[in-house]
């Protein structure tokens, strides 16, 4: 690796970093409390003494499920410092969707909060659960846990996974050490200018590793404040903003519709001076309603978990190209390469390839991810030549500006959360009376894409589509079941026997 910016390589360093420079600056606000550094501190070590007591090890993954509040950010701190692999499950995940989760990274522990354990029930028997609340075995290990001694954490070593689907339609758990956890908020750090006036507001959930990236280890690094919000309805997330005097706000293009058509009163959101949100997400003319009514512009972003998170993202000043989704992080190099390998020119669309930087103080400090979990074939496919394949299509244009065209897996962005089309047709290929289905998107001025999905059906007679439905919603969390579905006699299929997907969209127009 050659010479690069100093920074913290393992989130043990980063925060007892931002304890001794800043430990009475607040650094975390939740709905359940304020921290110093030097409070965070503490609730981070007696996270790790507790996941100790409850039997984690060095290696062993742990599995959150819980709300933004407090425990979901001290859990990934403690299973940070015993050196465990941290996991984070979405709560909205429907129960099949989780015991995957847990299955495939092999899950020792779960801490979940009371519905998601009444959810799996005694369904799951390989992972021990631990209710997180005021009362409990969680509650018990925190408050009585000895202290514990360990040796210095590998930073290269797995630290955390990140879920996500491709092709097959089952999720992959991408790998992460903690030097590649803290890179990403070292990099912005750098190139944004921030210091310790940033309050960074996020109000996606948690479970999501970007956004432990993008909270804690970002501010820690120049003492700021995250601001963990519960809540994700415009009106919500205002009082958030106001109350907390929010600086830096992360949020997807269904919020942004919210507050730039809704009542939401311009002062309540006077001390942003930044606002973030997915590039090929974000439809223009959402964009400059948003910034006409708030006086502030929507700065476009683009990012994947193997990276992790950011790759691209438009200037504070908010120099933005229609469609684009900013430049790359200086620790980043994005080039477009096309099915051969062979990098394109300035315009020309192919893969979107992530590497390192070869020249400058960032030179060589880019990490790819450590690969998929168990997937030596896709991890392979993924990390050729030494950099990340990330399967999105695009171009750079002349200023060096990244304009995705087609979002990986065909993955359907609704209301800022991902929807992967093989995923879903893997549940509804499973319904009574199906025969053969594709799931896509069509756009929504609000939601960014609704899910929609055509089926073949077995029978001529008119299919229970009530029933169908239904199949999928005790499958498939509520925002990836379809909103519509269309019946056809046969899909459209190429010679090779696969479906056409060009089109589908106007069956529902």
């Amino acid at each position: 690796m050659g010479e690069t910016t100093e920074f913290p390589v393992t989130v043990g360093e980063c925060l007892a970093r931002a304890v001794a420079q800043h430990p009475a600056g607040e650094a975390l606000v939740t709905r359940s409390g304020r921290y110093t550094y030097a409070e965070l501190d503490h609730v981070a070590g007696r996270a790790r003494d507790a996941l100790w007591a409850l039997g984690v090890r060095p290696g062993d993954r742990v599995a959150a499920a819980l709300p933004n509040d407090t425990d979901v950010v001290a859990s990934f701190h403690g299973a940070m410092r015993l050196g465990a692999v941290w996991l984070g499950v979405n709560r909205n995940l429907a129960a099949p969707e989780k015991e995957y989760l847990l299955d495939d990274s092999d899950a020792s522990l779960l801490l979940c909060d009371a519905e998601t354990a009444a959810q799996l029930g005694t369904r799951r028997s390989a992972t021990r659960r631990a209710v997180v609340g005021e009362t409990g075995e969680w509650s018990d290990a925190l408050a009585s846990a000895d202290p514990v001694e360990l040796a210095d954490v590998d930073p290269f070593a797995p630290a955390a996974l990140a879920y996500t689907s491709g092709t097959t339609g089952h999720p992959k758990g991408a790998v992460h050490s903690q030097y590649n956890l803290l890179l990403p908020g070292a990099s912005l750090v750098a190139s944004r200018s921030y210091d310790s006036s940033l309050r960074k507001g996020d109000c996606y959930p948690l479970t999501v590793l970007n956004l432990q990236v993008l909270t804690t280890l970002l501010v820690a690094q120049v003492g700021g404040c995250a601001v963990i919000m519960d809540r994700m309805d415009a009106d919500g997330v205002a009082e958030w903003i106001r109350r907390e005097r929010v600086t830096t706000w992360n949020g997807p293009p269904a919020l942004i519709h919210s507050l730039a058509s809704g009542a939401i009163d311009p002062a309540d959101l006077a001390s942003l001076d930044e606002v973030w949100t997915g590039g090929g997400d974000c439809p223009e003319a959402l964009r400059e309603r948003f910034s006409a009514r708030f006086g502030m512009p929507v700065l476009a972003t683009y990012g994947l978990s193997e990276a992790p998170t950011v790759v691209t993202i438009d200037s504070r000043d908010g120099d933005h190209r229609d469609g684009g989704s900013g430049r790359p992080l200086p620790h980043l190099a994005v080039e477009i390469r096309d099915e051969q390998g062979a990098a394109l020119g300035v315009g020309e669309t192919g893969e979107i390839c992530v590497g390192a930087v070869t020249e400058g103080p960032w030179a060589g400090a880019y990490r790819t991810m450590l690969g998929y979990l168990g997937r030596e074939e896709a991890t392979a496919s993924s990390l050729a030549g030494g950099v990340l394949h990330t399967g999105d299509i695009g171009f750079l244009d002349a200023d060096g500006f990244l304009h995705v065209r087609e979002r990986k897996s065909l993955v359907i962005i609704r209301g800022g959360a991902n929807v992967y089309p093989a995923e879903v047709e893997r549940v509804l290929g499973e319904a009574p009376g199906v025969a053969g289905c594709v799931v896509f998107g069509v756009p929504d001025e609000r939601l960014g894409e609704r899910v929609m999905a055509a089926i073949e059906v077995t029978e001529v007679s008119v299919p229970d589509l009530v029933a169908i439905e239904s199949f999928c919603r005790e499958a498939l969390a509520r925002y990836k079941v379809p909103e519509r579905f269309v019946v056809l006699p046969t899909l459209p299929r190429n010679a090779m026997g696969k479906v056409v997907r060009s089109g589908l969209a106007q069956l529902v127009s």
